[in-house]
């Protein structure tokens, strides 16, 4: 995964890396047998039997986040944009800053977690 980080015009310090969503599951419901050659075999044949212990919803990405992402993250927010500038590991400074103010804003306060930086957050003992 490649990876920047760059200073904006007004002295933030940014983290920059791409998203791609992978497929999470290699077998689906309507997957054909891909074997070569059916041979009987002299015990129970498992392939038939569903293996699954589990089933569990997938999140399905749709749009242009099918895609992937460039993502923006600094201390005071984090930021989206897709789809994935072809140029953005070797671009300037500035075109990436172009980018990042293209990018959209991800959900609300980014890292606060309720609680403002001067409080402590536990004490040593």
């Amino acid at each position: 995964m490649p990876y920047r980080t760059f200073v904006d015009s007004t002295g933030t310090e940014w983290q920059v890396w791409d998203v791609v969503p992978r497929l999470s599951e290699r077998r689906s419901e309507e997957e054909t047998d891909r074997r070569l050659e059916v041979a009987p075999i002299r015990f129970a044949d498992r392939r038939e039997e569903r293996r699954r212990l589990t089933q569990t919803r997938r999140a399905v990405l749709r749009g242009s986040y099918a895609h992937g992402w460039l993502c923006f993250d600094s201390d005071k927010e984090k930021r989206r944009l897709t789809p994935i500038p072809y140029d953005w590991t070797t671009c300037s400074e500035e075109l990436l800053e172009v980018y990042e103010r293209h990018a959209e804003p991800v959900g609300g306060p980014h890292r606060t977690f309720g609680f403002s930086s001067e409080e402590p957050l536990a004490e040593a003992g």
